[in-house]
C-alpha cells in the first residue's frame, strides 16, 4: 500500500530568497521529480498531474524565483539565477538524485542544472522547450511590450500559443484562469525570466547530456513548436521523443492524462533506487 503526506511547511528560504514549493512524498518508492513551471506561471499548472500521480512517486513543485508566491529576490536575470535556486532546493530536502521535468523555460533550467551539477540528476523529462527559444530580436521587442504597457498587452496572443482552438473554445473559464496567472505575474519576474531566456544557449551543452531524457511536445505547440523540439531531442544521444496529440504549449493543463501516461512509462523504465536522502 503506498503512503503518502503532503509537505505543510510550504516556503523555503534558499541563499535569502523565498521560494514557495510543495512536496508530496510517497512512500514505496525512493524517485523524486521536480517539476519546473514555465515562464508567466506557477507551480498550479501541474494540479491535474499531481493528483493523478500522487501515491506513485515523491514530487516536489515550486515556484520559481518571481513567479507565483516566491520571492523576485534581486531578480532573476540568467538560467543560472533560477539553477541557483532548484539546486538549492535540492540540497535542502537532501535528495541523492532527481527525476528533473521542465516546461519550457523549466526545461532550460533542467538542462542547465545537468551541465552544473550532473551528479543530481537521474534523468530529464523535457517539454515544450529547446536548447535555444526565440531570437534576441523577439525577447527584447516582448520585454519593452510588457515594460511600456504591461502583461496584459500580450495576454491574448500568449493565450493563442498556450492553449489550443478546442482549448479556448471549450474551455473558457480555464482559459480565463490561466489568463489571470499570467497577467497578475509580477512584472519583474516575468521580464527578468523573459531576459534570462533570451540570453541562454544551451546547444553545446544538450550534445553532453548522458542520462536518460525524454522529450515531449504538444502537436499544436506555437511557442517550441514539434520540430523545434525534435531538434533538441536530436542533440541527445538516444532521447525519446513524443507528441502529444490535441495540446498546445501546456499539456499538463491540455492533455494530463496523456502527459502522465508518458511520465509512469518513462519513470517505470529507469533503475530501481533503494534511498531518496543522500
Amino acid at each position: 500500500m503506498w503512503v503518502w503526506r503532503i509537505e505543510i511547511v510550504p516556503f523555503v528560504s534558499i541563499d535569502g530568497v523565498t521560494l514557495h514549493h510543495r512536496f508530496i512524498e510517497a512512500a514505496g518508492t525512493s524517485r523524486p521529480i521536480i517539476f519546473i513551471n514555465s515562464l508567466g506561471t506557477d507551480f498550479r499548472i501541474w494540479d491535474d498531474v499531481v493528483a493523478k500521480l500522487t501515491g506513485e512517486m515523491p514530487m516536489l513543485v515550486y515556484d520559481k524565483r518571481g513567479h507565483g508566491l516566491s520571492d523576485i529576490g534581486s531578480g532573476a536575470r540568467s538560467i543560472d539565477d533560477h539553477v541557483d535556486d532548484l539546486a538549492g532546493l535540492i540540497d535542502h530536502f537532501g535528495f541523492n538524485k532527481v527525476v528533473l521535468f521542465g516546461l519550457s523555460v523549466g526545461g532550460m533550467v533542467a538542462q542547465r542544472l545537468y551541465a552544473r551539477r550532473p551528479e543530481l540528476v537521474e534523468a530529464l523529462i523535457l517539454s515544450d522547450t529547446a536548447h535555444k527559444i526565440g531570437t534576441a530580436e523577439s525577447w527584447n521587442t516582448r520585454i519593452a511590450t510588457v515594460e511600456r504597457e504591461g502583461i496584459e498587452a500580450i495576454a491574448d496572443g500568449i493565450m493563442k500559443v498556450w492553449f489550443t482552438p478546442e482549448f479556448h473554445a471549450s474551455r473558457a473559464a480555464d482559459l480565463a484562469g490561466c489568463r489571470n496567472m499570467l497577467t497578475r505575474q509580477a512584472l519583474p519576474g516575468y521580464v527578468g525570466t523573459c531576459m534570462a531566456v533570451r540570453d541562454a544557449d544551451l546547444t553545446d551543452a544538450a550534445s553532453r547530456i548522458a542520462v536518460p531524457t525524454l522529450c515531449i511536445v504538444g502537436d499544436q505547440d506555437g511557442s517550441t513548436p514539434p520540430d523545434l523540439v525534435r531538434s533538441l531531442a536530436g542533440l541527445i544521444p538516444g532521447t525519446r521523443f513524443e507528441v502529444i496529440r490535441d495540446a498546445a504549449h501546456i499539456p499538463c493543463i491540455e492533455q494530463p492524462g496523456a502527459l502522465v501516461s508518458l511520465i509512469r512509462d518513462f519513470v517505470a523504465s529507469l533503475p530501481e533506487e533503494t534511498s531518496v536522502h543522500g
